[in-house]
This record gives structure tokens, sequence and C-alpha cells, in this order.
């Protein structure tokens, strides 16, 4: 049988087993077991081998550390929990809007209610939307965006044609800025009021580009092109110098585009894929920390998030409660909100979720 170290309770039985009913204190060879099982053992030493012993859990734990609490008798792990939740409604049904802001200062404007084009805006404190006193001049859908709650910008879109309107939001009031130098909708948006980008979409008469231009407060010119003509894009993350849009159709060859692209504030370059190819994808965040939620094929909408850390997608586990396409999309990474939108089930949507994305302790055992 070999050598039995110390604190071995008891006997080992004809079958070559330990019968270690007064418990086990020491170290036995695998070798020296068969089967490798032990039969009635009711206690065992200390809770070892790299994980810590602690009385309480301790106050500050870092992402990553993992402890055992004698107390509980738990063993506990800090990592990052994401989740999305429930939020206000908006006060009506309404898709492919502009959107600008954070998950507790999020603003909306424009879009199609189900039934019409609108102007109207709308703000978000964090927990509920509230009408803003003041409309667009032009009501829209299907335009781009960016900006803050206070400070925001909307170009383009579709009327009853498509337009080249800018317009222009210091917190209470719409003007008109610098128009687009051509009519488009189902484009991106992404910067702020004095630096903005639009990108990509469908012109007069229907046809795809990848045409960029930038906003400097009141003119826009020209950029240069994206590398994938395309259109039903995401409304776009970050600033006009580092910019970032995914997703959408292209018509030539016809499907649903998993492309993603980065803007540098002169060119475009080609980033990681998309996991599930996917058009009118709400997000939120910047070029090297971006959330891409919703969207669909055709007539079908998806639940799914996906996180870009500056070069690769990752699928998550948390997904949205309704799966939504052409919805609206603000905030960061770890802090997104989106809302509205539609799906082939409930048609036309005011439902609003909160993206969190925070440590926490989990017990694991």
């Amino acid at each position: 049988m070999g050598a039995r170290t110390r604190g071995l309770a008891n006997n080992v039985l004809s079958s070559g087993k330990l019968d270690a009913t007064d418990a086990v204190s020491g170290v036995i060879s695998a070798s020296n077991i068969a089967n490798a099982s032990l039969t009635s053992a009711t206690s065992f030493g200390s809770v070892t081998g790299g994980v810590p012993a602690v009385a309480s859990d301790p106050p500050s734990p870092a992402e990553g550390d993992i402890w055992y609490n004698t107390t509980s008798g738990q063993i506990k792990f800090r990592a990052t929990v994401q989740a999305w939740s429930t939020g206000g409604n908006l006060p009506g049904t309404l898709a492919v809007m502009g959107n600008a802001g954070t998950q507790t200062t999020g603003l909306v404007f424009g879009g199609y209610t189900g039934t019409a084009n609108t102007g109207a805006t709308q703000t978000y404190d964090g927990s509920s939307w509230s009408t803003a006193p003041a409309s667009m001049s032009t009501a829209r859908r299907n335009l781009a965006s960016c900006g803050i709650q206070t400070s925001a910008l909307g170009f383009g879109g579709f009327t009853t044609t498509r337009v080249v309107a800018t317009e222009e939001y210091d917190g209470s009031t719409w003007t008109g800025g610098g128009n687009l130098s051509s009519a488009k909708s189902g484009h991106g948006g992404a910067g702020l009021q004095t630096a903005g980008l639009a990108f990509g979409g469908t012109t007069i008469p229907g046809a795809a580009t990848n045409a960029t231009e930038e906003y400097d407060g009141s003119a826009w010119t020209a950029g240069n092109n994206m590398v994938t003509t395309r259109t039903n894009i995401s409304n776009g993350a970050g600033v006009q110098t580092a910019a970032l849009t995914f997703g959408g159709y292209q018509p030539s060859p016809g499907i649903y585009s998993s492309a993603t692209e980065e803007y540098d504030g002169t060119s475009w370059t080609s980033g990681g894929n998309l996991n599930t190819a996917r058009q009118e994808i709400a997000d939120a965040g910047i070029q090297t920390a971006a959330l891409g939620f919703g969207g669909g094929p055709g007539s079908g909408t998806s639940a799914e998030t996906e996180s870009y850390d500056g070069s690769t997608w990752t699928t998550l586990s948390a997904t949205l409660a309704t799966p939504r396409g052409t919805a609206g999309g603000c905030g960061t990474a770890t802090e997104a909100l989106t809302f509205g939108g539609e799906n082939p089930v409930s048609g036309y949507l005011s439902a609003t979720e909160e993206f969190t994305a925070a440590p926490a302790t989990t017990i694991v055992g």
C-alpha cells in the first residue's frame, strides 16, 4: 500500500479505501487512495492553497479577488456584474429618433411615433422622462445626432423626403445650424455640437453612401469616405477625432453587416467585426469602450449586447428584456440607456432599459 502520513483516522478498508469517520488531517497520496475517493469523511482541514481564509469579508475587495469567509462558510469572488434593468417609459411610443447624453441625463428628439413623424424633445433624469417645451423646427425620422443633454445636434433625416437640415439644442431651444452637403437618412453621427460627424446612410435618389462630413459648429465640410458603403448603421460612438460605427446594411452585396470602422479625425480604418451581423443597432460609449445592443436582420429584432474594447467585440450574457431595433441609445460602456424602438411582436415601443456594469461580490461555493 505504501507509506501513510500521520493523522489518518481508523483504518484502511479491505477495498483499499480509507475509513475516515474521525476526519482527515494531513496529506494523502492520490495513488494511495482507491478510485481517488474517501468514504465517511466528516471534516477536513482549513481551506488553503492560495485562497485566503478570513472571518469577515474584506471592506474594499478588488476585481478578481477570491476569499473564504470562515464565519459564513462561503467562498466569495469579486467580479464585474453586467445587467439590464427597467427604467421609466417614454411618454409615448417612438422609433428611429435622435438622441444624446448619458444614462442620468438623456435626451431624445424627433423620430416616428408609429403614426407620424415628430419633432418633440424629451429628457431623462435617471428614472423618468419629461417632455421639453421646445420641439425641433422640422419633424423628422431616421436622423443622426450627437452631443449632450444641454448641447445637442440633430441632422439629416426623413420627412416626406430626405433632408439636409441641421438643428442645434441648447437645453431649452432649437435653432437652425448649417445644412449638410447632401440630404440623407439612415446615417450615423458622433461627436459634439461644435465638432460633429456624419457618415454613411442613404441619399437622394435612394443610393447608399460612404461619404463623411465634419461639423465645426456652423458648417459641414467633406471628410474622407468610409471603407464600406452602408446604411441603417449604428448612430455612432465617440468624438469627431475618435469615432466608431458598426453594423448596418450593405446594399451591395445585399447583406446585413458585421463591419466596424474607426475614424481618427482624418481617415476610416477597419476594426474588429461584430459577432452578430445586424442593422439599426443602438449604441453607447467611446471608440475604445463601446456597447452595441438590439438591432436586427430584416423584420426580426435582437436582445443581444456586445462590448468593444478598441479591437474586439465580446457578446455579453446581459441581454435586453425587450428585443428591439431602431431604438435610441446613449451613455457609456458601463452605464448605458436604451429606449423606444420596435419589434414584430409588440410594434412600436415606449420601454426604457438601463445597463450597468459594476463590481459585485458573488458567492461561488
